[in-house]
């Protein structure tokens, strides 16, 4: 079932505890929630047996990050998501730099082409007790400016960014092609 969807993006997801302890870990469920205000959510499994420290963090301190992953890191992410203790750092164990940027409270993977700092606004509980988190972009990074197209896209092929199909399928991103926005006056006769 993990990977009848598809290919999803590959993200890790940084946070800090109040305790000032980073944390690092794989998702691939990042949705696009809104533009205006630019708002992205991601789910997190249900935290009735254990809660994790990515959902702990996020929700004792408001912040996290959202980090593309490229093909120089996608091994070291992939072992994100271990469970280790709440006292030890994925960053630490797993060799992966974290870097503060603007005095954001949390971490951002320092090596990520694509950094997204985020507020909490809202933890949705699903029929299924997963939970739906969404945050509010207060700041977006990218490393490399030639990244960003002419209409001001990301062009996610450039910047490296993998997709993920199940647990632990990791892909290379290409554009297949390009069609404009479309109104309905715009339709083409299709046969």
């Amino acid at each position: 079932m993990n990977s009848i969807t598809g290919i999803k993006p590959a993200n890790l997801i940084a946070t800090k505890s109040e305790k000032g302890v980073s944390n690092v870990a794989i998702f691939s469920s990042v949705v696009h929630l809104g533009s205006n205000p630019a708002q992205i959510g991601f789910f997190i499994r249900p935290q009735y047996k254990y809660r994790t420290d990515t959902f702990s963090n996020i929700k004792d301190t408001g912040f996290f990050t959202i980090n593309h992953i490229h093909g120089d890191i996608v091994r070291k992410s992939h072992y994100t998501s271990a469970k280790l203790p709440s006292d030890i750092s994925e960053f630490d164990r797993i060799k992966i730099k974290e870097e503060y940027i603007d005095g954001f409270f949390a971490p951002f993977v320092k090596s990520s082409f694509i950094k997204i700092g985020l507020s909490l606004i809202k933890l949705i509980e699903l029929p299924n007790r997963c939970t739906l988190v969404i945050g509010e972009v207060d700041l977006i990074k990218i490393k490399d400016k030639s990244i960003i197209t002419e209409q001001g896209r990301v062009d996610i092929k450039d910047a490296g960014s993998i997709g993920v199909a199940g647990l632990d399928r990791y892909y290379k991103l290409s554009k297949e092609d390009e069609f404009e926005y479309i109104g309905n006056d715009e339709i083409p006769e299709f046969e």
